[in-house]
């Protein structure tokens, strides 16, 4: 991975423009060089990259009002840094106020956790960077990192003179670039893992991530590795995944899915139809990546993802494209469909490693924690023995190499510091964004919604045999995936019984990932208030378990079930 780049910008060799035809979607490949929106014309007049210099030499000493805008809300977020909502705001201005009137002088700070995988030392790092800059915040993302709020631009250097010090970085942790790339938190260790991704992953990290070569996509590219076969990493929703498989000729590899994400207009990856080996991902990926910055829509933000290319396309142009002299240069292999899990696996328990060992995987409520208690978790975790982490796509924690005779006092441990081994049903299938506290797009509450909400469903009903997934989102971005949860709750304002707008969420039902791959069941009108949100999951819950047949999920419950009973 390279750091602070040091040379300008320079575009990657094309062929010649084809001449243009009519009004184009800002097709690079396509002879559409001129930025058709603030955000393409802010990112040529200067690489994203390149603000770090600005940051280091020049709004660190002079402050946050010295902060050119276009740095502000643009070229920052190419290092991970984010300005948080100013307190106070309510979710009914979030859509009307300007984007100054809603900045706080503080910052959210991203740090971008490969594959969800730390030592205890980095963990420390992060710990420290939390108690002593970010007044102890931190939030485990679905996307793997650890968030900090309560930034100051003033402390931005030192806080990456100590992360990069340990192999840390907030490099393109957010923007128009390649984001963090999830994997299997298992990767390396699982005994069942048909394949471990983690070589492919540092090589596209080294080669790619920090480089002017796609340091300018028409938006964010969100990758997805794993060889586990719970396909543990959300895959059908990301730009691009490698899922483990197993060829009958050329033995274990990745199947290539493109084309997934969510947002407002919600898409699942399709099969490519390639198998890719170990060796060949890092081409794969670079090819995908490519043709997106090339042929990628840059007119509308909104389009502005490779699903739309990908679904106005068709896979068999995508593929044909992606073999050619332009890109990959060679034919893929083909290659057989993986196995698809009826629940995708989060890992959270005590588990048996291929070594003997064992991982153990927690549950903090919604992904909430916090400096002070990150750095406990090092200390227990080194007083057991182990030296390694990880963090998860649903917002868990797993301790690696962990020894049989340690491991019920290091779950008793952690379980004092409230990660969870053996959570309730309700806390282990829970997620939520990080909502209006510190988002300027939300409109409702989430973290702590979504913690009352786990502690009122275990009173209520506390012995839940099936898990039922809830994700909690506090706007419509779907950065809590609520299309693809059982139960999936959108943020916005609603009516409550005296006619009075109060915060509350649009319910979507039914949705999943693996056997279940689907968006969720919107019900015409169907709108809860946060206070009336623990009844009405009681309630549809009851109906499911009273009417549910042998072994039949949530999510298929959902769509043979009466809209009365999803009321």
């Amino acid at each position: 991975m390279t750091g602070v780049t040091s040379a300008p910008r320079t575009d990657p060799p094309r062929k010649a423009a084809r001449p243009r035809k009519g009004k184009g979607e800002g097709q690079w490949a396509l002879g559409y060089r001129e930025p058709l929106n603030k955000n393409e014309e802010n990112k040529k007049n200067d690489d994203g990259l390149n603000v770090r210099a600005r940051i280091e030499n020049i709004y660190a000493h002079r402050g946050f009002d010295s902060i050119d805008p276009a740095d502000l809300r643009g070229r920052f977020r190419w290092w991970g840094l984010y300005t948080q909502r100013k307190p106070g705001i309510d979710g009914g201005k979030t859509a009307t106020l300007e984007p100054e009137e809603l900045d706080d002088k503080y910052f959210m700070l991203r740090v971008r956790i490969e594959g969800g995988q730390l030592t205890t030392e980095q963990l420390r790092v992060i710990a420290e960077v939390s108690s002593t800059y970010a007044r102890d915040t931190a939030d485990i993302t679905d996307r793997q990192n650890i968030q900090l709020h309560w930034i100051r631009v003033e402390d931005v250097p030192a806080i990456w003179q100590k992360l990069e010090a340990v192999g840390l970085y907030t490099t393109e942790a957010c923007g128009d670039v390649p984001r963090v790339i999830i994997s299997s938190p298992v990767a390396g260790i699982a005994a069942d893992e048909i394949i471990d991704p983690t070589p492919a992953i540092d090589e596209i990290v080294e080669k790619y991530i920090g480089s002017n070569e796609f340091s300018n996509l028409p938006r964010k590219f969100k990758t997805a590795m794993t060889g586990h076969p719970s396909h543990d990493v959300v895959p059908e929703v990301n730009d691009i995944s490698f899922v483990g498989v197993v060829h009958p000729e050329h033995g274990p590899g990745f199947d290539l899915w493109v084309g997934g994400g969510l947002s407002t207009t919600p898409m699942l990856t399709q099969r490519v139809g390639a198998w890719i080996p170990l060796e060949e991902v890092h081409l794969a990926w670079k090819g995908v990546v490519s043709i997106f910055r090339d042929y990628g829509y840059r007119r509308l933000r909104n389009r502005a993802r490779l699903k739309y290319l990908v679904a106005d396309w068709g896979i068999e142009k995508f593929r044909e494209v992606l073999e050619s002299d332009e890109y990959l240069g060679y034919k893929l292999i083909d290659g057989p469909a993986p196995e698809i899990p009826a629940v995708q696996g989060d890992h959270v328990g005590v588990h048996k490693q291929k070594d003997g060992r064992y991982y153990v995987g927690v549950a903090p409520v919604v992904g909430r924690v916090s400096g002070s208690s990150l750095a406990k978790v090092a200390d227990v975790v080194a007083a057991h023995g182990s030296d390694r982490v990880r963090t998860t796509a649903q917002q868990k924690l797993i301790v690696l190499d962990v020894e049989e005779s340690r491991v019920e006092s290091l779950v008793a441990a952690l379980n004092d510091l409230g990660y969870q081994a053996r959570p309730s049903a309700w806390r282990q299938n829970t997620m939520a964004c990080t909502g209006i506290e510190f988002c300027k797009l939300a409109i409702v509450e989430t973290k702590a919604r979504a913690a009352e909400l786990i502690g009122e469903l275990e009173e209520r009903i506390p012995e839940l045999d099936v898990p039922i997934t809830i994700n909690v989102n506090g706007c419509p971005n779907s950065c809590a995936r609520i299309q693809v949860a059982d139960i999936g709750l959108k943020g916005q304002l609603v009516l409550d019984a005296d006619g009075n707008q109060v915060p509350g969420y649009q319910v979507h039902l039914g949705g999943g990932l693996g056997l279940d791959a689907g968006f969720g069941r919107k019900l015409r009108g169907h709108k809860v208030t946060s206070d009336g949100l623990a009844d009405y999951v009681e309630r549809v819950t009851q109906n499911y378990l009273k009417e549910r047949s042998e072994g039949e999920r949530f999510a298929q419950w959902v769509v043979r079930a009466e809209e009365g009973a999803l009321q």
